[in-house]
């Protein structure tokens, strides 16, 4: 009961954010201007240089991080790392990893379970000794510390 409770007021509050975040985005979109005059602002040009001129298109290059001087030499630097990462780490890291060996040995263990189980049922002895643990090495509480406790077997 209390999850649908909890259901409906989660699906209340998401009607409520969603429609307050609809009358934001009304309050906040721009307006369109009709009228026919432009704006009154002056672009001023650019100065030139020497520069400008020997390279008539020029780039416009945003750098990786890798080298800021030259676009080719960050260009392959940014492959060969995402490369390297990407392909030799992640791809190649994961399918080692998963071939690796049983290093906690866990087969082994059910493997060794399994044949011990085998050979007890063939010899006709009890799957689980009685006896697995020494019944004087048990210390059990005398009736007077157990009280009025209940035990439940």
């Amino acid at each position: 009961m209390s999850a649908l409770f909890r259901l409906t007021s989660r699906a209340v509050a998401l009607q409520r954010s969603a429609a307050l975040n609809q009358a934001a985005a009304v309050r906040l979109c721009r307006s369109i201007k009709t009228s026919p005059k432009k704006d009154e602002t002056v672009a001023a040009p650019a100065s030139v240089t020497t520069e400008d001129f020997a390279n008539p298109n020029p780039k416009n290059w945003i750098s990786y991080g890798f080298d800021y001087k030259t676009e080719a030499e960050d260009r392959k630097a940014t492959k060969s790392t995402f490369f390297f990462a990407v392909t030799l780490c992640l791809v190649w890291g994961t399918f080692y990893w998963s071939y690796l060996p049983d290093t906690k040995l866990r087969d082994w263990a059910q493997r060794e379970g399994f044949l011990e189980l085998r050979r007890r049922e063939e010899a006709g002895v009890d799957l689980i000794s009685p006896n697995y643990v020494d019944p004087e090495k048990i210390v059990l509480p005398s009736d007077e510390d157990l009280g009025q406790t209940e035990i439940i077997i």
